[in-house]
């Protein structure tokens, strides 16, 4: 089946640190979310490992009390200009999703492409999954090995 334009758009865009704004519905928000890419190299992996932001920074604390401190990250507007407000990502939950997923999302305008982020910001990121307790073994090795390749 040839690709969709959205999808070839998204194949010569997305990368780590890419930024996409829409509603994920096993969140339990009415809200749409920034959901950050934290994949090394997206193109080559057959999933893409997405991790959301909240402005809900006391409620996830409390949430996420017996977690390792790292995987929860805050980022204030200073360090990513694509925040409005002050924001933390919960580490410990990662959102997989296929590029057809993302592709068919812009294509039916229920996503919208926001600045990418810092590196630097995604490699803290990228830590706190890894140091998280709850996410998935697979997905940790997935990023540990993409981590010694290089960014």
């Amino acid at each position: 089946m040839p690709e969709t334009y959205p999808e070839r758009h998204l194949k010569s865009t997305i990368k780590a640190g890419s930024v996409y704004y829409f509603y994920e519905k096993s969140i339990g928000s009415p809200k749409q979310h920034r959901f950050i890419v934290i994949n090394v190299d997206p193109l080559k992996d057959t999933v893409i490992i997405l991790v959301c932001a909240s402005s809900q920074i006391k409620h996830f604390k409390k949430l996420r009390s017996n977690c390792p401190s790292e995987t929860l990250v805050e980022i204030t507007p200073l360090q990513y200009s694509g925040f409005t407000e002050n924001s933390i990502i919960d580490c410990n939950e990662v959102f997989p999703k296929s590029i057809s997923e993302i592709a068919e999302m812009l294509s039916k305008g229920k996503l919208q492409e926001k600045p990418v982020m810092d590196i630097r910001l995604v490699r803290k990121l990228r830590q706190g999954v890894i140091r998280s307790t709850l996410v998935a073994k697979e997905i940790q090795l997935l990023l540990e090995e993409e981590k010694s390749s290089g960014d």
